[in-house]
């Protein structure tokens, strides 16, 4: 089973009917015990950072989510859950879970429209299992106006033109994350979906 990490915000309807389209078993829960028990979890989202961690601390899912990545159960982050597993975020100063070093910044003011928003494909600096029959000219739908800058190069699997060069996915050890969003990205993101639910959370 799946827990899909339920804070009052994001796309949580989106990724369950994603994951039961594929087949896949799963829960939108807030229940730490639950998240804690189960087999993978994903924490989707869209929202700001600030609020996020406001309600992430406030029902014990920064202890439940720590307590799920020592357990070395595959973790799954969604747009949001590339930013708040980070130390700390840009949006509204806030502190967030640090369980990757790194910092959610700002887009710059470079001549680009910000929310960076729609089509923009990737470029794999890592191999990882989630990738696995990913086309690599395939493109992934973007909607998010800060981006994961972690503190070591090694934590970065794929990165994206917008404007500059940012990490779209990231990871380390049981922990992998999406800057775009993976329910709204068609097959592709359907494929990713389906080889998390096949990860045993080693690379």
């Amino acid at each position: 089973m799946i827990s899909i990490i339920d804070y009052k915000a994001g796309n949580l309807t989106s990724v369950g009917r994603a994951l039961k389209h594929l087949g896949v078993p799963c829960v939108i829960t807030s229940d730490p015990r639950i998240i804690m028990s189960s087999e993978r979890v994903i924490f989707p989202g869209v929202g700001a950072a600030g609020k996020a961690m406001e309600v992430i601390k406030s029902q014990g899912l920064d202890k439940a989510i720590h307590n799920v990545i020592a357990q070395k159960i595959p973790f799954l982050g969604i747009c949001m859950g590339a930013q708040i597993i980070l130390d700390k975020s840009e949006e509204n100063n806030a502190t967030c879970l640090g369980i990757i070093p790194g910092v959610a910044r700002k887009f710059p003011d470079v001549g680009i429209k910000i929310p960076h928003m729609g089509w923009n494909d990737i470029s794999i600096e890592r191999n990882h299992p989630l990738f696995k029959d990913i086309n690599p000219e395939a493109q992934f739908y973007f909607v998010h106006s800060y981006y994961p800058e972690p503190g070591n190069h090694e934590n970065i699997i794929a990165t994206t033109h917008y404007g500059i060069t940012f990490a779209s996915v990231i990871g380390r050890g049981n922990v992998i994350a999406t800057q775009f969003h993976l329910e709204k990205s068609g097959r592709n993101g359907l494929r990713i979906l389906k080889n998390f639910s096949e990860w045993n959370g080693e690379l």
